[in-house]
Order: C-alpha cells, then structure tokens, then sequence
C-alpha cells in the first residue's frame, strides 16, 4: 500500500508522502480527499509518519536483543508527551517535505497539526520531565524503554465558568490514538487482594503463595519514541486493564445483564482515570491498586524480555536498570522481591541483592506531606503478600540500623517503612531509599535540602547513595518545535548542530551585541507575541497589546508556587494607578495558567483571585491600556508551545525551600524570557549560568525561611508596618474584586495574616521593588533585548540530554547504543 515512500522509510520522497497520505486516507480512514474531515486528514498524516519509523523501531530492538544491551527503564505514573505529529516529523528531519508535500494537496500541515488530541497523561512537571527523558534517551542512542498506565481519562479539561475552575472530562482516545500499537500477545496478569498461605514445596523448602480476591489482566500498548536524527526508535509502553474474563455468559443467560459484564466494568476503572481523587477510603484504594497494576506488569514484562533473550533472572540487574520516577512505582521494590522469591525460587539474599542493584530513586518534592504513605489495613487489604514481603525488608534494614547506630531508637522510628506514630502507615518513600543503589534530587538545592531535611537519616545511613541530577528539557519541542522563528535565526547564525548539541548554544552570546541580529530577535519575539494575542483573544475574549510586557506565570495552581503574590502586585499597581492616573508605568500582561487539584479548594479560590482581579482591571477605562491581566484555560503542553516562546518575563516566585527544581523556569530562559524569582529549585542555577544581572532576584533564601520560622514569625507585623500592603489586603478584604462579597476571599485574606505558611507578606516588598527594576530595565528595549539573547544562549545546562547523561554515568552505568542504519 505504502511502496511509494521508497525502500528507506526515514528518507521518502516528497511524492512517496503524498501517496501514502491519499492511501492513508482512502484504505485507513475510508475517505476521500473530497469528503474527509480534519481529523480524518490528522489521521491519514499521522499513519503516513507512523510508517516512515516503524522500520528504525523494529532495527533497535532487534539490535538490543541481539547485542545483550543493558536497558533503562523508566517507571512513571506520568508521561506528558504532548503531540506527537510536529515532534516525530521534526525528529525525522522531514518537516520542509511534509509541509510542502501537504501544501501540494491543498492543506496546511499547522492546521491538521492543530487537530490532534493531546494525551493528557500527566499532571504537571512530573509527566512533561518523564517525556523529555524519553525523547532525550532515544536522541542519545540510550536503550530504554518508558513504563506507564495508558489512562482512558487523562488529566481534567480545565474550563472557567464565572471566575471558576470548572473540570470537565478528557476524551483524548474518542477518536484513536494513531501512534499507538496494541500488543495483546504480551498481555499478562495481575493479582490483588486476598490472602497469603504458605507450603512446603518439592524441596522441602518454605515458600507462600499468594491466593488472590481477584485478578486483572494488563494490556500493553506501545508507541515509538524516535530519536533527532539517529536510527534509534526506543519504546513508551502503557498499560491499559481489562477483565480476564470481560463476558459472564450464564450470567447473562439468568437474565443479569449488567452482571454479566461487571467484572469489566471494575477491571477498567484501574486504568480510567488519571489520579483518581483519594480523599475517600475507595479512591485510596483505586490509586493504590492502579500504582501497583502497572509496577507489576512492567517488572513481569522485563522478566519476560529478560528470559526472551536467553539471560538467568539472577542477572536481571545486568540487564534492566529501573528509575523510580518519584514514589508512585516505589512499590516496585517488594514486586520486584515477590517475583524472584515467590514465582521464580530465587533465596532472598540472592533477590534482594539483585534489587538494590536493579533500582534507583528519583525524589521530586520538599513538602513531606507529598511524600506517599498508604494507611497499613488498606495495604494489607489490596496487596497482603506485599506486607509481609515490606515487614522482612524492614526488620532486615532496621537490624543494620541498630548496628550502624547504637543505642539511637529514636532513629530506629524515623527510618523504618513503617510510620507508627498514630495511625500505623507504610512510608513509600523509605521503601524506595531503602531498595535503591541510588537515591537523587532534581537540583542542586534540592538535593542538598533532601541531605540536610526531608531525608537526612537516609543520608546519614548511605552518604554513598545520594547524588543531584539537575532537571532538563528538550531542545527539540521546547525550542526548535515550538519557536521555529527562534530556531532559524540562531540556526542562521552559528548551524544547527545545537539542536544535537545543546551546550553548542553558548555560540550564539557573541551575537547579543550584534545589532543587526538584536533587531531579528526582538521581531521574531513580538511576532510570537501577536500569534499569543490571538489566541488570548480567542480563548478568553481578551485583546491584549503585543507592546505590552508579557509577564507569564504558567505552572500547577498551589500555594506554595505563590500565583496569589504575583496578584498582590497586580492589585498594588492598580492601587497606584487609582491613585495617581498620571503615573508612569509600562503597560503590562500578566498571563496565568494551570490546574489546580479538583479537591484542593484553596488553588482554586486562587484561580478564582486571579479572574476578579482580571474583571475589574481589564474593565476599568482608567487603566485597561496599561494593566491586563489573563487566565488562560486548560495549560498544556499544545498550551505552552505558544507561551513559552512569547514571554517576556518569567515568574519564578515559590518560597525557597520548597520547590524541587522547576522545569518551566528552563523553558523560558531557552526563548528569551528573563527571569523574576527566587533562590528556590532550579532557579539557583538558572541564575548562575545566565548571569546574576539577567535575572532578577528577590525575597529570603532557604536558609533565611529556616532562620525566621525558628525564631517566630508575625505575618500580622508586615501587614501593620506596610502602608500598601495593609492598602492591598484591605482592598481584596473589602470585596472591591468580587462584587462587594466581603466574603469570598476571607479564607485566603485570613490565612496571609495569621499563618501565612508560605511567607508572601515576608517577601511582599521585596518582590515588588524587584519588580520595579523589571520595570526600568524594560524601557530600554536594547538592554533587554540584549539579556534575553544571553539568557537563550547561556541555557545550555538545562537540555534533559545532559541529565541523562549524568544519570547514564553516575547512576544508571549505561552507555549509548548505536543502531546500524
């Protein structure tokens, strides 16, 4: 059908692409070039693509098997992969072809583009961090495989209805999903509940066998992840669950007909939603039940890789090397334990041995409260084998804890897997640390606050263990995708080996004085400005100036990320305005967007801030032209293609100590944006490559938050001892932006003033002084146009191909892997 893409499906032929996208059309999709839909259009391009990298996928796991390769496997509740037309096009280097073969049939490839459907699996930094990895690993000819569930209903379709965050389903697989291949033949089954009994097997020897309640079966469903320009296609594989028996025939014969087909229904909601909301007992369960069913069936699946290639299961540390992304796989550590122990009669010694050298540990949070804990009779209930597989690893680790530190019981309660302090619970987190080689943060900071804090006993006990891997992002989406104006130009100044190559993008500095090229830039950056206009104007209603400075704050709605702070200094600046309308001020857009969890009603309360500030500022005749504020819907990855590459200012304002690294501060400092922030996560880094006079830096340092929270801190004194801030709270309080509600906002007014466990008052007045400095330092369009090229071209640390090669040397020992074209 597809013979005219030529012998080399990597290389066709203009021609050959539109034969097979007319082919496509008409034997794929049963249309017509007359008739067809755009999705129908998306789905005969995306299958004409698909094509052209099957035949790499298919080369690099034949290579892999035959060369004995040792694989990386990453496990990860989340992948945020985002589209996958523009990347897989751009990672085959066809992105002229395609566009100008689709041009020849009378489309625009941008718009079929436009109509794919964004997996949404994924909540935030977590996932979008997994799908970078993924693309970096397959870019640097890294054997890997990614792990995960293929949920039915990815993360919610944000919609705002009167201020409102307002959650709506999303239907990313209502019209298939092209990229994705199902392998039914590797399907394989998963136990839960029940009971543990134990026998004496033909060798005299003790064992326990699990009798479960009930049984599921997992159902991979594969897609290939291709590399930039290399001949490597590695494998993102997610698990969907169905019923071992999906149809109770007699049941149906008596009559029930909705009994014959509930065990299904139960089975599938495993993989349903995308973080089932666990306030309830049920949730809790259903979110245990789904982190171990796709835990199980990718340890089962690299067993069955494993003995496939030949290779004794006790060497199955030499061939899997398996990264824990954050604590929802951490249940891998006793899987892992009952599958050698129990079904293959591996001695415990021999499989814990093999474990530890098999694991590794990714911490992405300070917040102990997210550090994953699951209450003991839940546990026991879903997964009894398990229990009492964590109870042996803990009396076994506690007995070395004993000896390392004597007499210490107080120690002895800190580390064990089980918290015993109220409510008995099984600590995840130690599970993790406790069954790695090696345990990482995700920034310099971050890891040295995991040191010191969050897992100090840890660290006191294996020193050895605990190393950084500062977070990345791709080049390839984040840049090259994403601000193709952006990427011409630099590509035109120093070559594209910096698409390969990301610390090649330190070439491009020199060009920050060169005026001809400063000129180029700050075009191409109002044109993405105009382009984000457009669509602020579609999404909300909201016309916004171009001229205006873009101030962006786009990440996960919560406290601690500190959106509300960004509002103080909205509504103080209006305040001035209200006050004084002849003063001077650049005329602004504050952009916002993220989700806040649907049980966490203060985030939401945010959201809402946010939108009643926006009413009144945007509607009042006085300061419209000079003051916008927006929330844009939904943030997505599709979302942030275009916001990144169209921001002037970047807003990185959590309080320090608390957030772990950041991904989204990297992305703006790649397009240009400047920097507003503090010395939190990443931004410790950011700061020191591009140059502390590109970044502008405010509020108390970690150590400051420690040093004040241990003496006392007032936040009621900042609020009488600052003239507008009382001005600002006072406003908010009043119900000036909610209709005259005194009502509304008290929570959120009542907890700055009493509690105020993130510190805005603290950090108030230095926030907005430093955002004063914004202020002077934009009106010289020259200077900032000059330090948003070094903050681009000073980025270069913060590619994900160097964090996979730090995990690649210093915790995974692999190596690249070429595959042979």
């Amino acid at each position: 059908m597809n013979a005219a893409l030529g012998r080399d499906r990597s290389l066709p032929t203009r021609e050959g692409l539109k034969r097979a996208f007319l082919d496509h059309l008409l034997y794929t999709q049963n249309k017509s070039l007359a008739i067809a839909s755009r999705n129908d259009l998306y789905q005969a391009l995306a299958h004409t693509i698909r094509d052209c990298m099957l035949r790499t996928w298919f080369d690099t796991a034949s290579s892999y098997k035959a060369k004995h390769s040792r694989m990386v496997a990453y496990l990860s509740a989340e992948f945020l992969m985002g589209p996958y037309l523009g990347n897989n096009v751009l990672n085959l280097g066809l992105m002229d072809e395609v566009k100008a073969a689709i041009a020849e049939l009378g489309l625009d490839f941008d718009d079929l583009a436009n109509q794919e459907e964004e997996p949404g699996l994924g909540n935030g930094g977590l996932g979008r961090l997994a799908a970078c990895f993924i693309d970096s690993l397959a870019s640097l000819e890294i054997p890997a495989i990614g792990y995960g569930i293929r949920y039915e209903y990815g993360i919610f379709y944000q919609t705002i209805i009167d201020g409102w965050q307002v959650e709506n389903t999303d239907k990313w697989l209502r019209y298939g999903n092209p990229w994705e291949i199902q392998h039914a033949e590797w399907s394989v089954e998963i136990k839960l509940g029940g009971r543990t009994e134990t026998y004496t097997d033909d060798a005299g020897k003790f064992r326990v066998r699990w009798v479960p309640e009930k049984t599921v079966a997992g159902v991979p469903f594969d897609s290939p992840i291709l590399g930039y320009r290399v001949n490597t296609a590695n494998t993102l594989r997610l698990w969907r669950a169905e019923a071992t028996e999906a149809f109770d025939f007699p049941t149906f014969n008596r009559g029930d007909y909705l009994g014959a087909v509930s065990k299904k229904v139960t089975s599938e909601n495993l993989t349903k939603v995308l973080y089932p909301n666990d306030e309830s007992d049920q949730g809790k369960e259903l979110r245990l039940e789904q982190q171990y069913f796709f835990v199980s069936c990718s340890l089962q699946d690299m067993l069955r890789i494993q003995i496939n290639r030949g290779q004794p299961v006790t060497e199955f540390h030499l061939a899997f090397a398996i990264q824990l992304n954050d604590t929802h796989p951490a249940i891998g550590v006793a899987e892992l334990m009952r599958l050698l122990v129990d079904e293959h009669q591996i001695v415990w010694e021999q499989a814990w041995d093999v474990t530890r050298q098999t694991f590794a540990y990714t911490n992405h949070t300070l917040l102990p409260e997210a550090l994953e804990r699951w209450p003991l009779k839940l546990f026991e209930r879903v997964l009894p084998r398990h229990l009492e597989i964590i109870y042996e690893i803990n009396a076994r680790f506690l007995n070395e804890v004993r000896i390392r530190f004597l007499g210490d019981e107080s120690r002895l309660s800190r580390l064990s897997l089980i918290d015993e302090s109220g409510e008995r619970y099984v600590r995840m987190a130690h599970l993790a640390c406790v069954g790695s080689s090696a345990i990482n943060g995700v920034a310099e900071l971050h890891s040295e606050l995991l040191k010191r804090d969050v897992l100090a006993d840890f660290y006191a006990m294996w020193p050895e263990k605990f190393t950084n891997v500062t977070n990345g992002v791709t080049p390839r989406r984040w840049i090259a995708l994403s601000n193709p104006r952006q990427t011409s130009l630099v590509s035109r100044a120093i070559g594209n080996d910096w698409i390969k190559d990301f610390s090649r993008i330190k070439e491009l500095e020199p060009f920050a004085d060169d005026a001809g090229f400063a000129a180029d830039w700050q075009a191409i950056k109002r044109d993405n400005k105009i382009e984000l206009a457009g669509q602020l104007l579609q999404r909300t209603g909201i016309r916004v100036d171009p001229d205006s400075m873009f101030d962006v704050q786009v990440k996960r709605i919560h406290e601690y990320k500190r959106q509300h702070l960004a509002v103080l200094h909205i509504v103080a600046l209006y305040h001035r305005l209200k006050s004084d309308p002849n003063l001077d001020v650049v005329p602004r857009t504050f952009i916002f967007g993220g989700k806040a969890a649907p049980g966490y009603h203060r985030a939401k309360l945010i959201i809402k801030l946010i939108t009643s500030v926006g009413d009144v500022v945007n509607n009042d005749p006085a300061v419209r032209d000079r003051l916008k504020v927006v929330f844009l819907p939904n943030f997505s990855v599709t979302r942030g293609q275009r916001i990144y590459p169209a921001a002037d200012l970047s807003e990185q304002i959590s309080l320090a100590g608390k957030e772990a690294s950041g991904t989204g501060n990297m992305k703006f400092a790649m397009n240009g944006a400047l920097t507003i922030g503090t010395m939190d996560g990443a931004n410790v880094e950011i700061r020191e490559e591009v140059g502390a006079d590109q970044f502008f830096l405010f509020g108390l340092t970690a150590e400051e938050v420690y040093a004040l929270r241990a003496r006392g801190y007032s936040p009621s004194d900042y609020y009488r001892n600052n003239a507008e801030l009382h001005a600002v709270l006072d406003l908010i309080r009043s119900g000036f932006f909610s209709r005259g509600d005194a009502n509304l906002f008290a929570p959120l007014i009542d907890e700055l003033m009493h509690t105020d466990p993130y510190m805005l008052l603290v950090d108030y007045q230095s926030y907005v002084d430093c955002q004063g400095e914004v202020d002077r330092t934009y009106r010289d369009t020259q200077d900032w146009t000059r330090r948003s090229i070094l903050n681009a071209a000073r980025s270069g640390k913060f590619s994900s191909d160097r964090s996979i090669r730090d995990y690649a040397e210093r915790v995974w020992k692999v190596g690249p892997a070429p595959v042979s074209s």
